[in-house]
């Protein structure tokens, strides 16, 4: 979407202003429908502060499903693809996806396919949609892709929010303990540095740490605080670098615990993703490069680079994955005689149908597992403060009492 600077007059006199369209045409007729007859209309260049600025994908997934199913549900009913469009883009929640439909629509009365029309919004049509949506259109059953597109993103969402809820427990858990840590560290703690001082004894070691931290803390607070930040950082820079994502990603996979998990997930999406393309006639070739790119895993996606090397020397695509250890030998096995017996896309999906009920069970299990070993870490790290404090107290109430007798 693009904003313009306009001088015109209506029946009231002059007028300027601003309006924002897909277009100079469409803004031309949108004020024209507004009783303005337009003089000069220029173009706002776009700056910093009025560019629309992204991490990832502009558009939530449970959006774009559920725009996914309101198409497929349009075209069923007879409603041409420019028409659908147009009624999506008025009733969407997602502004993101609302200002490339808009665009779209103007592509598409333009005379352009839809999948050429959605190929300007990279961000939010990936590869994986716009190769199918091409599918689609060749073969005459657009609505069926569409409905086959949403079956897969409503499955890839359903097993990320799997993913999401399980870490997010420790997570969220790990941040109120670094956050009760700080407080009592900050505030309760140097209101009985003085009494300690008073004592004129030898303080428990675990005193003495808590108090130097404690310290530490209310001098040194802001360096704490920038080094959470310049670790984040540094962490979203090498995630974005495609060298070191691959050891990001390879950490990811060998970790405790979390790691099977994380493998499932990635497998689970590369099968389904598979599965997906070959289901609409994508090439074979085609469709491994682009499961490279929308894997999300660079350790996966180097193995399916070099599986792709292989189908052009006419070999199986398995043999790659035979001796990589992050594809286990039912992956490897099922693969090979989908290939054998030309149900290669079956097979796929009843691999990708396996790894997510795999990882749903999983994070079931982990969540039941941490959600107690979590509340024993906090009330372990608030126990030392508390303890910390509490021991010196009592060696000064059995000194009053001795004062006493």
């Amino acid at each position: 979407m693009a904003r313009f600077k306009y001088q015109g007059r209506d029946r009231k006199g002059k007028k300027q202003g601003k309006i924002q369209a897909a277009s100079k045409r469409e803004a031309l007729l949108k004020l024209r429908e507004d009783g303005i007859r337009v003089i000069e209309m220029t173009e706002i260049p776009e700056t910093f502060l009025t560019k629309d600025i992204s991490f990832g994908s502009p558009v939530k997934l449970q959006h774009f499903v559920i725009y996914l199913r309101q198409f497929a549900t349009l075209l069923k009913a007879g409603v041409t693809v420019v028409e659908s469009t147009s009624i999506l883009a008025e009733q969407t929640e997602s502004k993101g996806l609302k200002r490339a439909l808009l665009d779209v629509e103007v592509e598409l009365r333009k005379g352009k396919a839809l999948s050429d029309a959605v190929s300007k919004h990279r961000k939010i049509f990936n590869s994986m949609f716009i190769n199918m949506v091409k599918s689609g259109e060749v073969s005459g059953n657009l609505d069926v892709t569409l409905e086959r597109l949403a079956d897969h993103f409503e499955k890839q969402h359903y097993t990320r929010q799997k993913i999401i809820s399980a870490l997010s427990y420790p997570a969220v858990v790990g941040v109120v303990a670094i956050a009760v840590v700080i407080f009592l560290l900050v505030t309760v703690v140097p209101t009985f540095v003085s009494m300690f001082n008073d004592l004129h004894g030898k303080l428990p070691i675990i005193t003495k740490f808590v108090l130097s931290s404690s310290a530490f803390a209310q001098s040194y607070w802001w360096l704490i605080a920038l080094i959470v930040v310049l670790f984040g950082g540094i962490f979203f820079y090498l995630k974005k670098n495609t060298q070191t994502k691959y050891y990001l990603d390879y950490a990811a996979l060998r970790m405790p615990i979390f790691g099977t998990l994380v493998q499932k997930a990635a497998l689970a999406r590369m099968m389904r993703t598979l599965s997906s393309l070959f289901s609409s006639s994508v090439p074979i070739l085609q469709a491994m490069g682009i499961v490279e790119k929308v894997v999300e895993n660079e350790v996966i996606a180097q193995v399916v680079r070099s599986s792709r090397d292989s189908l052009e020397k006419g070999q199986s695509m398995a043999e790659p994955m035979k001796t990589h250890w992050a594809f286990p030998p039912l992956v490897t096995q099922m693969i090979k005689i989908g290939e054998e017996t030309g149900a290669l896309d079956a097979m796929l999906s009843k691999i990708a149908e396996f790894y997510e009920k795999e990882v749903e069970i999983g994070t079931d299990r982990l969540k039941s597992l941490i959600e107690p070993l979590m509340i024993v870490v906090l009330a372990g790290i608030v126990g030392i403060i508390v303890a910390a404090i509490m021991i010196p107290m009592f060696d000064i109430f059995n000194q009053f009492q001795q004062v006493n007798k």
